[in-house]
């Protein structure tokens, strides 16, 4: 029988769980009461997260178009990546396919997720490793941005993922060419305003992240009515709804700027059907 393992970065559940979760990211290191302060008073800010819901219900989404078991599992929070393949092998799964629900691969975010769920699953595993150049996930994102062009008069669009340390580009990681590519496509053949590309939600690690930065883009560009596309990311989460909807607003009124975004793909038919299209092709391509 075959399944898939919708997989997410993870997200705490309430208050008291932010600590654990936020060690947990940090491999076991807990974070400093300062560090842990800020944390906290962004998901007050948001209300919590999301992020478990809307991966639950895309993971039930996508299962009832392919027909098949679609499980959830974690990077950072319950259920564990590991958790959910123990599921998936009692519910007498057999063939899996792995399915981390971000379409750009970079080794130390997808590729954890497949080295974790390798480590876990027994049986045979179809592994997707992104889908940042499917038609279908490109058609999906050209919709977002009709829809936000439809309503808002935007001069310039800023597409945006979340930024790794700089030091990825050293390792030969495709994780720039690969977002570069997707926005290529995306405005491809299309009437748009300007656009360009910026990273956001760098960590304070201590080293280089990759840039520019959304906010110095924005800045720098001279745009009043900035659209924002992140097209890193497919759901609602700490990143967009404080990164982009409380910081970057707030940044942009501070400065008389009219600053919107694309809505978040969510459980979006066209996205759902994008994930069936990429599953569909990863286990053809296995079978031919």
């Amino acid at each position: 029988m075959t399944g898939v393992l919708c997989m997410a970065y993870g997200a705490p559940a309430d208050t008291a769980g932010i600590e654990p979760y936020f060690t947990h990211i940090r491999g076991g290191r807990p974070p400093s009461p300062q560090a842990l302060a800020g944390l906290v008073e962004r998901y007050r800010a948001i209300g919590g997260s999301p992020l478990d819901r809307i991966t639950r219900t895309q993971a039930r989404a996508l299962g009832q178009r392919l027909g098949m078991a679609a499980l959830v599992g974690m990077k950072h929070s319950t259920p564990m990546i590991e958790e959910a393949a123990g599921q998936a092998s009692a519910a007498g799964i057999t063939n899996l396919v792995g399915l981390p629900l971000a379409p750009h691969f970079a080794q130390m975010s997808l590729g954890g997720y497949e080295s974790r769920l390798r480590a876990a699953w027994p049986g045979n595993l179809i592994m997707v490793r992104g889908f940042y150049n499917h038609p279908a996930f490109i058609a999906a994102v050209r919709g977002l941005l009709r829809e936000s062009l439809a309503e808002f008069s935007a001069d310039r669009i800023f597409f945006t993922a979340h930024s790794l340390p700089r030091r990825i580009l050293d390792e030969g990681d495709p994780y720039v060419d690969q977002l570069l590519e997707s926005c290529r496509l995306v405005t491809a053949g299309q009437t748009l305003p300007a656009w360009e590309f910026a990273f956001q939600s760098a960590s304070t690690t201590g080293e280089p992240w990759l840039g520019p930065d959304l906010l110095e883009a924005i800045s720098d560009s001279g745009s009043r009515r900035p659209l924002i596309c992140p097209i890193g990311f497919v759901a609602d989460h700490l990143e967009i709804l404080f990164d982009i909807d409380i910081e970057a607003r707030q940044f942009a009124r501070e400065r008389g700027l009219d600053l919107r975004r694309t809505r978040s793909f969510n459980d979006h038919p066209d996205f759902v059907e994008a994930l069936a299209q990429v599953v569909i092709g990863a286990i053809e391509s296995t079978s031919s």
